[in-house]
């Protein structure tokens, strides 16, 4: 039996982008669920009938609930290039999300310092001066509003455990259906509002700047908007 059919964005020699569906993770845990490291290697197996062990490097992750454009390398070489990217901020993650409320104004920048509890796997915003603190940059563009809920364009600057639900929960304005770090803890089984919509890298070989994007599923509260 074959692998179910993936979105796949762009493939070369030397990069793979797919699509992640919401729940599946990044990388596979004690848990054995089903993830995209697996389920990409597993996809350029049959696809390419390569004996053996594929390699695929995991360049970045997206937390379980966030679906989206999620990029891999299919090279040593590759895998380094694009991690030295996410380390000088130069690979571009921007997000859609539906949050509560409204925000102050129509753009902005947020910069707080969060603390990572281990013990809970969850972040807060502390004093800059907390031990274990690391800032925390993302700029904003609110592009709609409907019925108490707004949507908006997030681009990452850090990649903090976290940064896109912890920063705007703390303003008031959490995700919709975060059970984490909103107010619906009660509703098991709703989906977090958050998705990996534009990916931006220069490509490890080839040193072209490249872009992909994919959109989010056409059910609520995405569907209240004009994507």
């Amino acid at each position: 039996m074959g692998v179910k059919i993936m979105n796949i964005l762009y493939e070369d020699n030397h990069i793979i982008v797919a699509e992640k569906e919401v729940n599946i993770l990044s990388q596979a845990d004690n848990t054995n669920d089903k993830d995209m490291l697996s389920m990409v290697k597993k996809y350029i197996k049959e696809k390419h009938n390569k004996p053996g062990n594929v390699y695929l490097g995991l360049v970045h992750r997206l937390d379980r609930p966030v679906g989206g454009c999620m990029v891999f390398a299919k090279t040593s070489k590759a895998a380094s290039r694009l991690s030295e990217q996410v380390r000088n901020r130069s690979f571009e993650k921007t997000y859609l999300a539906v949050i509560r409320g409204t925000l102050n104004d129509t753009h902005g920048t947020f910069k707080d310092y969060l603390y990572k509890d281990t013990r809970t796997n969850m972040s807060r915003v502390v004093d800059k001066n907390f031990k274990g603190a690391k800032e925390a940059i993302l700029e904003y563009e609110v592009l709609g509003y409907d019925k108490n809920l707004s949507l908006v364009k997030i681009k990452l600057k850090t990649g903090r455990p976290h940064q896109i639900r912890v920063q705007l929960s703390s303003r008031g304005n959490a995700l919709y259906g975060d059970q984490r770090y909103g107010e619906d803890v009660n509703k098991h089984g709703q989906q977090i509002a958050l998705w990996s919509y534009e990916m931006g890298i220069t490509h490890p070989t080839l040193k072209e700047d490249m872009k992909f994007r994919c959109m989010p599923p056409k059910q609520y509260p995405w569907n209240l908007f004009d994507i």
